[in-house]
């Protein structure tokens, strides 16, 4: 039977389906030890009518183990059937108080299954009248007879309340750990989807290491797309110190017994690349812990990012604090000691114009110096944070002759010349103007600067749809060495004809930046004592 009672399941059709194909056997059996006289009975019957018994018990009995019912009428016509076949073998065959009547309380029972508010109760309904009816048909008034009849129905009444009442237990208990399952199957749910949705690497682990959930930010972290379940973390996790010593985080983690938090760790890929993460890991202790002293837990939880990039500018910043520091200090102690010595000089009757002149003019050169570093870390400083960046049209023939006017004046007090070599036809561009000029103008004072004599070239020239900006001088030139760290920050060559000159060393990095920032690449070709070219290019605007 499939269907019947709130209560019933496949599984409880399959026991009653064999318990019909078993009964009928057992009370064919009973009625022909009856019909020998191996057993006592105080009823009569005939061969036909035990003959009609056994063949529809066993025809029901067939047709509920091979056909089983698939609607509830057809639930029901069974169950009726089955009372009846039922009853008649216990008034005209076995009588009331046999041991027959056991296969009744499994009736009872199957009743309550398909039907759990009315079948119980019409199925002891039925009995009471069986009942009635055995003493009835007995022509027997004896109080021997009546009292096993009344006796044998309150043991079958008795019993069933008690094994429905069990049945009852469990399914509320059955009930209650579905709906515990449920709701811990939800807050599994609830757990890893915002687990999921996290931006850090999250990775729990049993006991023994291996890892039994982890979200996608994992995946990203570690460049993988295998599954991670079922592997040990030493396994997915190749850890390595500052030191280029391994790391087992298994070991980290079994000696651990509170949140630890370590940013020193190496992740090293297949490609021998590496990134450094920041690791926190802690115990999971369960609320129902075997050991009331927490010595034990049920595994770990481990949280990782990636911290290369933050760590390096964080690195770098320290050392950028550092260099300016130290930078800054020498200008500005000379600048002090220089304003020491003219107020000194000032009060003194024997100082000349010409001390008085040399050490305002040396103090002077200091500021100088400091108004052209703080200058150029201004610039860098609008670059790294993307201020005045706005991309416009720009005229670059108009641009040219701006700059070559600007700086005229300067490459004539140094007796060189300033040269414009362009192009008869140029375009535009669409860039930042600041950026742009600030990378030219840095090119051509540097190129006045370290040019004691000859010429700077100013050079723009236009080849299909892209514009190549070049600054070429016949200056002192930059070693093989130097080309290597030009571009570093605070870098300044060692070559005392650079040394000569003031400068902050921080010229070249900030036009490095620059030239990302619009979206090229500086390009540097010199020969010592031959001169250097710095050159790049920008695509023209279509239009």
């Amino acid at each position: 039977m499939y269907e019947g009672g709130k209560v019933h399941k496949p599984r409880s059709a399959t026991v009653f389906s064999y318990a019909a194909l078993l009964l009928p056997s057992i009370l064919i059996i009973y009625g022909v030890s009856v019909q020998s006289g191996y057993i006592q009975n105080n009823f009569s019957f005939d061969n036909f009518g035990f003959l009609m018994f056994s063949f529809w018990w066993l025809y029901l009995s067939a047709l509920q183990f091979l056909f089983p019912s698939k609607t509830k009428l057809d639930s029901y016509l069974r169950l009726v059937a089955y009372h009846l076949l039922a009853g008649s073998y216990l008034i005209f065959i076995s009588g009331i108080s046999s041991p027959i009547l056991v296969c009744w309380l499994i009736l009872s029972i199957a009743t309550y299954v398909y039907y759990p508010k009315r079948g119980f109760q019409l199925n002891i309904i039925f009995l009471s009248l069986l009942v009635g009816l055995n003493i009835l048909f007995s022509n027997r008034t004896n109080g021997m007879l009546i009292t096993n009849d009344l006796i044998s129905l309150g043991v079958i009444f008795i019993t069933g309340l008690i094994i429905i009442n069990v049945f009852k237990f469990q399914e509320i208990t059955a009930k209650e750990l579905t709906d515990s399952k449920i709701q811990e199957s939800l807050q599994r749910d609830r757990v890893l989807t915002i687990v999921n949705n996290l931006a850090d690497a999250v990775i729990s682990t049993d006991m023994k290491g291996i890892v039994r959930v982890y979200n996608a930010a994992s995946l990203d972290l570690l460049d993988t797309n295998t599954s991670l379940n079922g592997h040990h973390i030493d396994e997915i996790l190749n850890l390595f110190d500052a030191n280029n010593k391994e790391v087992s985080l298994y070991t980290e983690l079994m000696n651990t017994k509170k949140v630890t938090k370590r940013d020193d760790l190496y992740y090293v890929f297949g490609d021998d690349d590496k990134i450094r993460l920041e690791i926190t890991y802690s115990p999971i202790r369960s609320s129902y812990s075997r050991s009331k002293k927490s010595q034990t837990h049920d595994g770990n939880i481990i949280i990782m990012r990636d911290i290369t990039k933050s760590k390096s500018l964080e690195e770098e910043r320290d050392e950028f604090i550092s260099v300016i520091s130290h930078e800054l200090r020498t200008p500005i102690t000379i600048a002090e000691g220089s304003i020491s010595n003219l107020q000194v000089m000032m009060k003194h009757p024997d100082a000349t114009k010409k001390m008085l002149g040399d050490a305002v003019g040396t103090a002077h050169e200091q500021i100088m110096f400091l108004a052209s570093m703080v200058n150029d870390l201004s610039t860098l400083s609008r670059a790294e944070r993307g201020v005045s960046n706005d991309a416009e049209e720009i005229d670059v023939r108009d641009l040219a002759h701006e700059l070559h006017k600007k700086y005229s004046s300067d490459a004539k007090v140094k007796s060189i010349h300033l040269n414009l070599d362009m192009s008869p036809k140029i375009g535009k561009i669409h860039v930042s103007r600041l950026y742009l000029e600030e990378l030219l103008q840095n090119f051509i004072t540097n190129a006045i600067k370290y040019t004691k004599k000859g010429s700077v070239t100013i050079i723009i020239k236009q080849k299909s749809n892209i514009i190549t900006f070049a600054v070429k001088d016949t200056g002192i030139g930059i070693s093989k060495t130097d080309r290597l760290k030009i571009f570093d920050k605070f870098y300044r060559s060692e070559d005392f004809r650079t040394r000569e000159t003031s400068g902050t060393g921080l010229g070249l990095y900030v036009a490095s930046k620059l030239a990302h920032k619009i979206g090229t690449k500086i390009v540097l070709t010199s020969r010592l004592n031959f001169g250097s070219t710095f050159s790049f290019t920008l695509q023209a605007d279509n239009d």
